[in-house]
Protein backbone atom coordinates (compact mmCIF):
# COMPACT_ATOMS: atom_id res chain seq x y z
CA UNK A 1 0.00 0.00 0.00
CA UNK A 2 1.24 3.52 -0.79
CA UNK A 3 2.19 5.58 2.24
CA UNK A 4 1.20 9.11 3.15
CA UNK A 5 3.86 11.53 4.35
CA UNK A 6 2.25 12.86 7.54
CA UNK A 7 4.84 15.65 7.72
CA UNK A 8 2.78 17.44 5.06
CA UNK A 9 -0.37 17.40 7.25
CA UNK A 10 -1.49 19.99 9.78
CA UNK A 11 -2.82 18.78 13.18
CA UNK A 12 -6.48 18.60 12.05
CA UNK A 13 -5.58 16.72 8.86
CA UNK A 14 -3.43 14.31 10.83
CA UNK A 15 -6.37 13.75 13.20
CA UNK A 16 -8.71 13.06 10.25
CA UNK A 17 -6.27 10.56 8.79
CA UNK A 18 -5.80 8.75 12.11
CA UNK A 19 -9.55 8.54 12.75
CA UNK A 20 -10.31 7.21 9.28
CA UNK A 21 -7.45 4.72 9.54
CA UNK A 22 -9.15 3.38 12.66
CA UNK A 23 -12.27 2.77 10.52
CA UNK A 24 -10.46 0.93 7.71
CA UNK A 25 -12.38 -2.31 8.37
CA UNK A 26 -15.56 -0.43 7.41
CA UNK A 27 -13.97 1.75 4.73
CA UNK A 28 -16.27 0.49 1.99
CA UNK A 29 -19.45 1.37 3.90
CA UNK A 30 -18.40 4.53 5.77
CA UNK A 31 -20.05 7.46 4.00
CA UNK A 32 -18.44 10.88 3.91
CA UNK A 33 -21.06 12.36 6.24
CA UNK A 34 -20.34 9.63 8.79
CA UNK A 35 -16.62 10.23 8.37
CA UNK A 36 -17.09 13.95 9.05
CA UNK A 37 -19.11 13.14 12.17
CA UNK A 38 -16.45 10.71 13.43
CA UNK A 39 -13.72 13.31 12.82
CA UNK A 40 -15.85 16.15 14.28
CA UNK A 41 -15.39 18.32 11.21
CA UNK A 42 -17.35 19.33 8.11
CA UNK A 43 -17.85 17.27 4.96
CA UNK A 44 -16.07 19.98 2.95
CA UNK A 45 -13.04 19.63 5.21
CA UNK A 46 -12.90 15.90 4.46
CA UNK A 47 -13.14 16.62 0.72
CA UNK A 48 -10.36 19.22 0.85
CA UNK A 49 -8.22 16.85 2.90
CA UNK A 50 -8.39 13.99 0.39
CA UNK A 51 -7.79 16.36 -2.55
CA UNK A 52 -4.70 17.74 -0.78
CA UNK A 53 -3.34 14.20 -0.60
CA UNK A 54 -3.83 13.84 -4.35
CA UNK A 55 -6.88 11.55 -4.43
CA UNK A 56 -9.69 12.21 -6.90
CA UNK A 57 -12.40 11.90 -4.26
CA UNK A 58 -13.32 10.53 -0.83
CA UNK A 59 -14.10 7.06 -2.20
CA UNK A 60 -10.66 6.70 -3.74
CA UNK A 61 -9.05 7.72 -0.44
CA UNK A 62 -11.12 5.13 1.45
CA UNK A 63 -10.15 2.47 -1.11
CA UNK A 64 -6.56 3.41 -0.32
CA UNK A 65 -7.28 3.08 3.41
CA UNK A 66 -8.80 -0.36 2.79
CA UNK A 67 -5.65 -1.44 0.98
CA UNK A 68 -7.15 -1.74 -2.49
CA UNK A 69 -5.00 -1.45 -5.60
CA UNK A 70 -5.47 2.04 -7.04
CA UNK A 71 -3.80 1.22 -10.32
CA UNK A 72 -0.59 3.10 -9.65
CA UNK A 73 -2.18 6.25 -8.15
CA UNK A 74 0.24 7.86 -5.71
CA UNK A 75 -1.08 9.50 -2.56
CA UNK A 76 1.29 12.46 -2.65
CA UNK A 77 3.37 13.49 -5.62
CA UNK A 78 4.35 16.40 -7.79
CA UNK A 79 2.08 15.31 -10.64
CA UNK A 80 -1.03 15.65 -8.48
CA UNK A 81 0.08 19.07 -7.23
CA UNK A 82 0.75 20.34 -10.73
CA UNK A 83 -2.57 18.93 -11.92
CA UNK A 84 -4.26 21.07 -9.26
CA UNK A 85 -2.15 24.06 -10.38
CA UNK A 86 -3.25 23.61 -14.00
CA UNK A 87 -6.91 23.23 -13.07
CA UNK A 88 -6.85 26.59 -11.28
CA UNK A 89 -4.49 28.32 -13.75
CA UNK A 90 -5.39 31.99 -14.34
CA UNK A 91 -4.58 33.10 -17.92
CA UNK A 92 -5.18 36.73 -16.89
CA UNK A 93 -1.84 36.62 -15.04
CA UNK A 94 -0.10 35.60 -18.26
CA UNK A 95 -1.76 38.46 -20.11
CA UNK A 96 -0.83 40.99 -17.43
CA UNK A 97 2.84 39.99 -17.26
CA UNK A 98 3.06 39.93 -21.07
CA UNK A 99 1.74 43.48 -21.23
CA UNK A 100 4.25 44.61 -18.60
CA UNK A 101 7.12 43.09 -20.56
CA UNK A 102 5.88 44.69 -23.78
CA UNK A 103 6.02 48.14 -22.16
CA UNK A 104 9.73 47.85 -21.25
CA UNK A 105 12.85 47.78 -23.41
CA UNK A 106 15.00 45.86 -20.92
CA UNK A 107 14.11 42.79 -18.84
CA UNK A 108 16.17 41.88 -15.76
CA UNK A 109 15.51 38.44 -14.25
CA UNK A 110 16.67 38.08 -10.64
CA UNK A 111 16.84 35.02 -8.38
CA UNK A 112 18.88 32.99 -5.93
CA UNK A 113 19.89 29.32 -6.15
CA UNK A 114 17.53 27.20 -8.30
CA UNK A 115 15.46 30.30 -9.07
CA UNK A 116 18.52 31.93 -10.64
CA UNK A 117 18.90 28.89 -12.91
CA UNK A 118 15.29 29.46 -14.01
CA UNK A 119 16.15 33.12 -14.68
CA UNK A 120 19.09 32.12 -16.86
CA UNK A 121 16.91 29.78 -18.90
CA UNK A 122 14.18 32.38 -19.44
CA UNK A 123 16.69 35.12 -20.24
CA UNK A 124 17.70 32.93 -23.17
CA UNK A 125 14.05 32.27 -24.10
CA UNK A 126 13.06 35.95 -24.04
CA UNK A 127 16.11 36.94 -26.09
CA UNK A 128 14.98 34.53 -28.80
CA UNK A 129 11.31 35.49 -28.94
CA UNK A 130 11.38 39.25 -28.28
CA UNK A 131 13.48 42.27 -29.18
CA UNK A 132 14.04 43.00 -25.48
CA UNK A 133 17.48 43.19 -23.92
CA UNK A 134 17.25 40.42 -21.31
CA UNK A 135 19.71 39.45 -18.56
CA UNK A 136 19.74 37.09 -15.58
CA UNK A 137 21.37 38.53 -12.44
CA UNK A 138 21.77 37.44 -8.84
CA UNK A 139 23.11 40.31 -6.74
CA UNK A 140 21.76 43.73 -5.67
CA UNK A 141 24.86 45.53 -7.01
CA UNK A 142 24.07 44.35 -10.52
CA UNK A 143 20.53 45.66 -10.13
CA UNK A 144 21.86 49.07 -9.10
CA UNK A 145 24.21 49.14 -12.10
CA UNK A 146 21.88 47.80 -14.79
CA UNK A 147 18.39 49.02 -13.86
CA UNK A 148 16.92 52.18 -15.38
CA UNK A 149 13.55 53.69 -16.22
CA UNK A 150 13.20 51.45 -19.29
CA UNK A 151 13.72 48.26 -17.23
CA UNK A 152 11.36 45.69 -15.79
CA UNK A 153 12.89 43.69 -12.94
CA UNK A 154 11.30 40.24 -12.57
CA UNK A 155 12.20 38.45 -9.34
CA UNK A 156 11.61 34.69 -9.13
CA UNK A 157 11.30 33.12 -5.70
CA UNK A 158 9.70 29.94 -4.44
CA UNK A 159 8.63 31.18 -0.99
CA UNK A 160 10.29 34.60 -0.57
CA UNK A 161 11.72 33.42 2.75
CA UNK A 162 15.28 32.51 1.77
CA UNK A 163 16.41 36.13 1.49
CA UNK A 164 14.71 39.53 1.63
CA UNK A 165 14.42 41.47 -1.64
CA UNK A 166 14.02 44.81 0.13
CA UNK A 167 17.50 46.09 -0.89
CA UNK A 168 17.00 44.85 -4.45
CA UNK A 169 13.67 46.64 -4.67
CA UNK A 170 15.02 49.89 -3.22
CA UNK A 171 18.02 49.88 -5.58
CA UNK A 172 15.74 49.34 -8.56
CA UNK A 173 13.27 52.07 -7.58
CA UNK A 174 16.10 54.60 -7.25
CA UNK A 175 16.71 54.05 -10.96
CA UNK A 176 13.02 54.33 -11.87
CA UNK A 177 12.75 50.60 -12.59
CA UNK A 178 9.43 48.74 -12.23
CA UNK A 179 9.63 45.58 -10.10
CA UNK A 180 7.48 42.44 -10.07
CA UNK A 181 7.87 39.28 -8.04
CA UNK A 182 6.72 35.86 -9.24
CA UNK A 183 6.26 33.60 -6.22
CA UNK A 184 4.75 30.15 -5.94
CA UNK A 185 3.74 30.23 -2.25
CA UNK A 186 2.11 33.43 -1.04
CA UNK A 187 4.17 35.45 1.45
CA UNK A 188 2.62 38.71 2.67
CA UNK A 189 6.01 40.36 3.30
CA UNK A 190 6.72 40.34 -0.43
CA UNK A 191 3.94 42.86 -1.05
CA UNK A 192 6.26 45.55 0.33
CA UNK A 193 9.18 44.44 -1.84
CA UNK A 194 7.71 44.93 -5.32
CA UNK A 195 5.21 46.92 -7.38
CA UNK A 196 3.24 43.84 -8.45
CA UNK A 197 3.11 40.33 -6.98
CA UNK A 198 2.24 37.34 -9.20
CA UNK A 199 1.15 34.55 -6.85
CA UNK A 200 0.94 31.24 -8.72
CA UNK A 201 -0.11 28.25 -6.62
CA UNK A 202 -2.63 27.77 -3.83
CA UNK A 203 -1.43 24.23 -3.02
CA UNK A 204 1.92 24.31 -1.23
CA UNK A 205 4.74 21.84 -1.65
CA UNK A 206 5.67 19.67 1.38
CA UNK A 207 6.63 22.00 4.22
CA UNK A 208 9.51 19.83 5.42
CA UNK A 209 11.36 20.69 2.20
CA UNK A 210 13.76 23.63 2.27
CA UNK A 211 13.20 26.34 -0.35
CA UNK A 212 16.08 25.12 -2.54
CA UNK A 213 14.68 21.56 -2.44
CA UNK A 214 11.29 22.55 -3.84
CA UNK A 215 10.51 22.26 -7.54
CA UNK A 216 10.18 25.27 -9.85
CA UNK A 217 7.71 23.54 -12.19
CA UNK A 218 5.05 26.23 -11.78
CA UNK A 219 7.54 28.93 -12.89
CA UNK A 220 8.26 27.04 -16.09
CA UNK A 221 4.60 26.48 -16.93
CA UNK A 222 3.63 30.09 -16.23
CA UNK A 223 6.57 31.73 -18.01
CA UNK A 224 6.38 29.37 -20.99
CA UNK A 225 2.80 30.57 -21.48
CA UNK A 226 4.16 34.14 -21.55
CA UNK A 227 6.79 33.02 -24.09
CA UNK A 228 4.06 31.47 -26.26
CA UNK A 229 2.20 34.78 -26.41
CA UNK A 230 5.27 36.49 -27.85
CA UNK A 231 5.95 33.65 -30.27
CA UNK A 232 2.35 33.72 -31.50
CA UNK A 233 2.47 37.49 -32.03
CA UNK A 234 5.40 37.31 -34.46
Amino acid sequence: MNCIDERTLNPLERHIHEVLLSHKEHANSLRIGQAAEACQCSVSKISKFVKKLGFNNYKQYMDFIAGKDLGGVSATNEIQRIRHFLESFDPKLVEELSELIERHAKILLFGYGPSLLCCEYFAYRFCNCTDKTTMAISDPVSVANMADASSLLIILTETGKFHSFKDVYENAKKKGCEVVIIVEEFTAELLEQCDRLFYLASQKQPQHLKAYEKSRTAFFIFLEEVIQRFLNSR
